[in-house]
């Protein structure tokens, strides 16, 4: 195995917005993976405050980050250039008008943000020097679902751009729904009846799309469910919902995070509390639960996988865990390295 080196981007809770929930990070983390010995070692940090999710630009020129904040303390979306040793220079921010902005994607000159407490999806255009422009367009979603405690209103958690590149989806676990937008000639508008419904009370969290676009895994965070949606009639319907938490787990959902390996025929989901990793093979309109892999971490926020398919990474919020695991022909996982000195960390993103 070669000793080559891919540089990627750790996001961080940095100061606890509420008692309990937030941590004591450095801001955005420029690291280094080291494929023959699996290792990471950083390379740089910037400051931002809870640079909660990360989004690079489609020519990997740029960084998105927000700042995950209560509306009161004023959140921003700030933009950096990424140079040429990987590290990161500020380049200007722009308020959210939001509460507690959860994530951030970036798409051709647009970047979109979901707001989790106030339930809304942002729009910015960006300049072709990378910076984000002020004028903001805001979608706000409305309703509330069966899970008093969680779904009492709209809860925005994350926006996910089709493999079309005009279908935008945003899920909200406060209304067990994927709302369905339209970017066209970086404008964004409602496309209300690709609406997709998932279970009552399931609270969808994350999705990803399979590479022809057909199918879309839900990842339900009040559940543990992963709901598989097919593309037919024009428009994603629910098909099945399967768990991903085994049958003896006695404890409270809370999944986190799901992936999709770059070969189409597996598929991952993190659980907090559970504090592992579950792997399925993909068969078809199926899944299949391969096996559980425990990762020995507190608050398993985030992972993500190297575009060549060949690790994982994955973050624990409360332990700082950063745990390196080589993805097996099977894929299974295989622990190869572990690190406590990325504090707080909960996204990684990749140059794509």
């Amino acid at each position: 195995m070669s000793n080559q080196r891919i540089p990627f981007f750790i996001g961080s809770y940095t100061e606890y917005p509420i008692p309990g929930f937030g941590g004591i990070g450095h801001g955005i983390y420029s690291v280094e993976l080291h494929t023959k010995t699996g290792e990471l070692s950083i390379k740089h940090t910037i400051k931002s405050r809870n640079p909660s999710y990360l989004a690079i630009s489609d020519n990997n020129k740029f960084l998105y980050a927000v700042s995950e904040l209560d509306k009161s303390s004023n959140p921003k979306a700030r933009s950096f250039a990424i140079n040429d040793d990987f590290s990161l220079s500020y380049l200007n921010e722009q308020a959210i008008p939001g509460g507690y902005p959860c994530h951030i994607i970036s798409k051709d000159n647009n970047v979109m943000v979901a707001c989790y407490v106030t339930g809304n999806l942002l729009h910015y255009s960006t300049r072709t020097n990378g910076e984000l422009m002020p004028n903001v367009t805001e979608f706000q979603h409305s309703g509330s679902s069966v899970n008093k405690v969680r779904q009492e209103g709209p809860h925005a958690h994350q926006v996910a751009v089709h493999p079309n590149g005009i279908e935008v989806y945003v899920c909200d676990l406060g209304i067990d729904t994927i709302k369905a937008y339209k970017l066209e000639e970086n404008v964004i508008a409602p496309n209300p009846t690709k609406d997709c419904i998932v279970s009552e009370g399931s609270g969808p969290r994350h999705l990803v799309f399979n590479t022809k676009g057909d199918y879309a895994y839900v990842l339900n965070e009040l559940t543990g469910t992963v709901a598989i949606l097919e593309h037919k009639q024009d428009c994603f319907t629910a098909i099945n919902d399967y768990p991903t938490l085994p049958e003896d787990f006695k404890g409270v959902p809370s999944s986190s995070a799901i992936r999709l390996h770059p070969n189409g025929k597996f598929l991952y989901t993190a659980n907090r509390n559970l504090e592992a990793i579950t792997i399925f093979r993909i068969e078809g309109d199926s899944l299949e639960t391969i096996d559980y892999q425990y990762t020995k971490g507190e608050e398993l926020r985030e992972f993500n996988i190297t575009p060549d398919g060949n690790w994982l990474i994955a973050c624990h919020q409360n332990s700082h865990d950063t745990v390196v695991y080589a993805i097996q022909d099977d894929g299974k996982l295989k622990e190869h390295y572990r690190t406590t000195e990325i504090l707080s960390p909960v996204c990684i993103v990749f140059p794509k």
